[in-house]
């Protein structure tokens, strides 16, 4: 394995403390051919790795590849297992998440866990909220932030009805 200089030391030491292992930005002074040069070298050794860059976040670009993209630099396995740093691996188990009692949330949840499940027309009812706002409760608010298992079936003179389960 080649040994790291320096400057590959501080990339990758600052890649695996930020969000992502995101190596960019690149060490202050090291810009034009010498940044081009360490960090095709970091490729080649599979250290790091060219990645679009996700610039709704704002993240740095290390080159433009046309029409508004381009890409950034990441540190890989095997570069965090170059400067002795064992990657982390992220748990899938969402965290248990206290839902507050009386509240609008709390009562839908009540109405979908039940064995017959709840309609939009009967969470809309029970909340006095808009059939649209009882979608977005249940698509955002339950399933993707609460992570909840909820399911749809369509019944005959009810319509879609929601389950949790």
């Amino acid at each position: 394995m080649p040994k790291l200089t320096d400057t590959q030391t501080i990339i990758l030491s600052r890649a695996a403390t930020r969000p992502g292992n995101l190596a960019m930005p690149l060490p202050e002074g090291l810009h034009g051919a010498a940044a081009k040069m360490a960090v095709n070298r970091m490729i080649t050794n599979g250290w790091l790795e060219e990645v679009d860059a996700n610039t709704r976040k704002g993240e740095p670009l290390w080159r433009e590849t046309g029409d508004g993209h381009g890409t950034t630099l990441v540190a890989t396995e095997a570069g965090l297992a170059a400067i002795g740093i064992a990657p982390v691996v992220a748990s899938n188990t969402p965290k248990p998440v206290a839902i507050r009692a009386g509240t609008k949330q709390a009562q839908i949840i009540a109405l979908l866990q039940r064995p017959e499940g709840a309609s939009i027309a009967e969470i809309a009812e029970a909340t006095g909220w808009l059939a649209h706002s009882a979608r977005g409760l249940i698509s955002g608010g339950l399933k993707k932030k609460l992570g909840l298992q909820i399911t749809s079936q369509k019944e005959q003179g009810r319509g879609s009805v929601y389950r949790i389960g």
